[in-house]
């Protein structure tokens, strides 16, 4: 079975993004203490991701899935907000959700752009 090398960087963009969200939710102590070149890196990241890993035919499976991670991710940071600030845990998912958000984000409105343009274009 030969697979299509088209989305082919715009998939490793998107696994290294994840990698590092992941990794810096759990080593880092808080979203703020966050330095501004790493979310920079994330929102270029994921401009990446959106522009080169979707096509017209799989954008609305990307959408329902990249919506339903924000809806999460913003969803589920809230309460934990208030359960153990001192837990490690508690604080590496919500740092790793926060991540996640910076990342996704950007991918989820450059190809819900990229579907409205190509609907206009009908």
């Amino acid at each position: 079975m030969v697979k299509s090398k088209e989305n082919l960087w715009g998939a490793y963009a998107f696994l290294i993004g994840v990698v590092l969200a992941v990794i810096f939710g759990i080593f880092n102590k808080s979203l703020e203490q966050a330095g501004g070149m790493f979310y920079t890196a994330l929102i270029l990241i994921g401009l990446l991701v959106g522009i080169m890993n979707t096509s017209d035919r799989d954008s609305a499976t990307f959408l329902i899935a990249s919506l339903s991670l924000v809806i999460v991710g913003s969803l589920g940071m809230e309460p934990l907000k208030y359960i153990a600030l001192d837990n490690y845990v508690v604080t590496s998912l919500r740092n790793v959700l926060g991540s996640l958000l910076v990342l996704f984000v950007p991918v989820t409105i450059v190809v819900a752009l990229k579907s409205v343009f190509a609907m206009a274009r009908i």
